[in-house]
C-alpha cells in the first residue's frame, strides 16, 4: 500500500497524543451486548476528545472463546459486528477518533484480529500469531502488507499495533519494530491474572520501551470467564520507562492520558494513498489530562479481588441468583462463605450445616458464628438418620463407610440446588485436590470451586488477612478464630485428624509447590531437604489423583500452574518417581 509522508517542517519535533483506554468486562458470546458496552465506553470518553481509543483483545466476542472459534457463524457475527461498530461510532460523533479493538476474524481458519476503525470503516487489521486455545489456533497470517508489523501513520505519528503475546517475543514483531521505529506502540491484551503477573508485565514493557524507543499503551480486559479472571490493570508507559497512567485492577475503567510522542519516526506501511490518515498534525488540546496512576494492590488484596471477581462473574454471567455451600466450622468452608458474601452479598449466600454423630460441638457452633458474623442465611440438617440407613443397607467398613457421610452431604446439597436453584460451591483447596484428599460425589460436588487453586497454607493466610481488614474497617471479623486455629479434620470418624493421612500442611504444601508450581521432580525436591520416602509418597498420591481432579468443579486460577488449566496428567500411567 502507498505511504503518505508529510513535509518535514510539519512533522518535526514532538507533540502530545491523547489516548483513551477502555478496560471493560465482555461476556463470551454476547456479541450484541459487548458492542453496546464498547459504544457506551466511547460515549464516556467523548468528553476527553481523544485522538485514539483502545479496547482489549477479542473484546467483541469475549475471551477466551475456545472452540466457538471453529463455528463459521460465530466468526461471521463477529466480523459483521465490527463493521456495524465502525458505522455507529461515526454516526454517534466519534468518527475522527482512531478506534482499536480486538475481534474474531476468519479466512481459511479462525484468526485473532485487531481492527483499526476511522471515519466509519475498518481501515486496517492485524492478525496475531496465536489464538488463546493452542489446540485450535496454530496458523499465523501476516499483516496484509507482508510485514510482521502494521504501522499506520495517523496525524503524523507512526503507530504500531500488537496483540498480547506478540510483545513477549524477542523475535518476530519486536525485532521488526526495532527496525521500523514507530512513534507509539499499542498492545491489546486478554492477559489472565496470576500471582506477580503485574510486576512481570511492567518489567517486560519497560524492556520493550527501551528497545523500541517509543511509548507503549498496554490495554488489558477485566472480568471473570469460567476458570480465568482478567485483572485489567491497563497502563501507559512513556519511552523513558515511566508509568504515565494506570487503571485500577479488577475494575472496569475508561481513562485518558496525554502521551508525549515523536512525529514521523519511521516509515509507515499503511495509508489510504490520499493523505486521509496523515494529512493533519495532532490537535493541540486546550487542557491537559491529569492522568491517574492507580495504586498497586498487596498480594493478599490481589488474590482476594481475583477470587471475588472470578466467583461473582461466574455466578452472574451464568444467571444464578444465589449460591449455597456446606459450612462445617472448618477454615475452608469459612473462607469460601466469606468470599461469597463479599462477591454477592450475604442475602444471596446460603450456608447448610450437615452434622453427623462424629461432628464436634465446636463444628456446629463455629459454623453458626460464621453465619451470624456474615449475616448470611443458614440451616441445619442432621444427616445421622440417613447415614444409619446407608450403613444398614450396604454394610460398608473403613474408608468406604466413612465416605457415606460425605456422599450424603453431597446428595443433600445437590438436592437443595435442584429444589431452590442455588449454585453449589465446593470448598476444597489445592492441597486436598493435589493428593486426592476428597470424596467423589461427596465434598467434590458443586458447580464452582472458588479456592481450588489455593494451597492450605494460603487459605489460612487469607483468612487472617480478611479478619485484619475487617478490624481495620471497624467491622466484626467474619471468620471465627477457632476455625482458623483448630486442627484440620474431616470428622468422618471419632478423633480423626487430617494428619492421620497427610503430613502437616506446612510441610506438604512446600513439597506440592516445588512439584506442581515449580515443575520439579523427586530428585529436586529431595535435594531441597525433604525426606526421600515422604517425597515419593506425596508424588505418587498426586499422580494417582488425576482422575479425581478431572471430575472436580471449575474454579478461579490464581497461580502460575492451576489444575485443569495448566497441568494435566494421564489418568492411566505406570510411571513412578524414584
Amino acid at each position: 500500500m502507498p505511504t503518505v509522508n508529510l513535509p518535514p517542517e510539519d512533522l518535526a519535533g514532538a507533540r502530545t497524543l491523547r489516548a483513551a483506554i477502555a478496560q471493560i468486562n465482555p461476556i463470551v458470546g454476547d456479541i450484541a451486548g459487548n458492542v453496546e458496552a464498547i459504544l457506551e465506553s466511547i460515549s464516556q470518553a467523548r468528553h476527553f476528545n481523544p485522538d485514539l481509543m483502545i479496547f482489549p483483545e477479542m473484546v467483541v466476542t469475549g475471551y477466551p472463546i475456545d472452540d466457538l472459534a471453529l463455528r463459521p457463524a460465530f466468526a461471521d457475527a463477529s466480523k459483521a459486528a465490527v463493521a456495524t461498530l465502525a458505522e455507529k461510532i461515526d454516526q454517534e460523533g466519534s468518527g475522527e477518533t482512531l478506534v482499536i479493538l480486538g475481534y474474531l476474524d476468519r479466512s481459511t481458519a479462525p484468526e485473532n484480529a485487531l481492527a483499526v476503525i476511522h471515519r466509519g470503516r475498518v481501515i486496517a487489521r492485524y492478525v496475531k500469531r496465536h489464538l488463546p486455545n493452542y489446540g485450535v489456533f496454530d496458523e499465523f497470517r501476516h499483516f496484509q502488507s507482508g510485514s510482521d508489523s502494521l504501522i499506520l501513520r495517523f496525524a503524523g505519528v507512526d503507530i504500531s499495533f500488537a496483540i498480547c503475546e506478540d510483545i513477549w517475543r524477542e523475535d518476530g514483531l519486536v525485532a521488526d519494530l526495532r527496525q521500523a521505529r514507530p512513534g507509539l506502540v499499542v498492545v491489546i491484551n486478554g492477559s489472565p491474572f496470576e500471582r506477580a503477573k503485574e510486576d512481570l508485565r511492567r518489567k517486560l514493557v519497560e524492556k520493550r520501551t527501551a528497545q523500541i524507543a517509543a511509548p507503549i499503551i498496554y490495554c488489558n480486559m477485566t472480568g471473570g470467564q469460567d476458570d480465568l479472571v482478567f485483572d485489567g490493570a491497563s497502563f501507559v508507559m512513556g519511552s523513558d520507562g515511566e508509568i504515565l497512567a494506570r487503571a485500577p485492577a479488577f475494575e472496569e475503567s475508561v481513562f485518558a492520558v496525554d502521551i508525549p510522542v515523536l512525529l514521523a519516526t519511521g516509515r509507515a506501511n499503511l495509508s489510504n494513498g490520499e493523505g486521509e490518515f496523515g494529512s493533519r498534525p495532532l490537535p493541540l488540546h486546550s487542557t491537559k489530562i491529569a492522568a491517574a496512576i492507580a495504586p498497586l494492590l498487596s498480594e493478599e488484596e490481589e488474590i482476594w479481588a481475583a477470587l471475588k471477581m472470578g466467583l461473582g462473574d461466574y455466578v452472574g454471567k451464568n444467571g444464578f441468583a444465589s449460591v449455597a455451600l456446606g459450612i462445617s466450622g472448618g477454615i475452608d468452608s469459612a473462607l469460601v462463605a466469606t468470599l461469597a458474601c463479599d462477591a454477592l452479598g450475604p442475602s444471596r449466600v446460603h450456608g447448610v450445616c450437615l452434622p453427623s454423630k462424629f461432628s464436634s460441638d465446636h463444628s456446629l457452633s463455629d459454623a453458626k458464628e460464621l453465619a451470624r458474623n456474615l449475616g448470611m442465611k443458614d440451616r441445619v440438617i442432621d444427616i445421622e438418620p440417613i447415614v444409619a440407613s446407608f450403613r444398614a443397607a450396604t454394610k460398608l467398613t473403613g474408608i468406604a463407610e466413612e465416605n457415606i457421610q460425605a456422599r450424603v452431604r453431597g446428595s443433600l446439597l445437590m438436592g437443595i440446588s435442584n429444589q431452590e436453584g442455588h449454585l453449589i460451591l465446593a470448598t476444597g483447596n489445592k492441597s486436598e485436590l493435589a493428593v486426592g484428599y476428597s470424596t467423589l460425589y461427596g465434598d467434590a460436588v458443586g458447580g464452582f470451586a472458588p479456592i481450588k487453586d489455593l494451597f492450605k497454607v494460603d487459605v489460612w493466610d487469607l483468612a487472617r488477612w480478611r479478619n485484619r481488614v475487617a478490624l481495620e474497617q471497624g467491622e466484626v471479623p467474619p471468620i471465627p478464630v477457632n476455625s482458623i486455629e483448630k486442627e484440620p479434620s474431616a470428622e468422618l470418624r471419632e478423633g480423626q485428624r487430617d494428619r492421620d493421612s497427610l503430613p502437616e500442611y506446612q510441610v506438604l504444601d512446600q513439597i506440592l509447590k516445588l512439584y506442581i508450581d515449580g515443575g520439579g521432580d523427586a530428585r529436586l525436591i529431595i535435594s531441597a531437604g525433604f525426606e526421600k520416602s515422604l517425597v515419593e509418597r506425596i508424588i505418587a498420591m498426586v499422580d494417582r489423583a488425576e482422575y479425581k481432579r478431572r471430575q472436580y468443579p471449575p474454579g478461579t486460577k490464581v497461580s502460575p500452574i492451576a489444575f485443569g488449566k495448566d497441568r494435566r496428567l494421564p489418568m492411566t500411567s505406570h510411571w513412578k518417581e524414584s
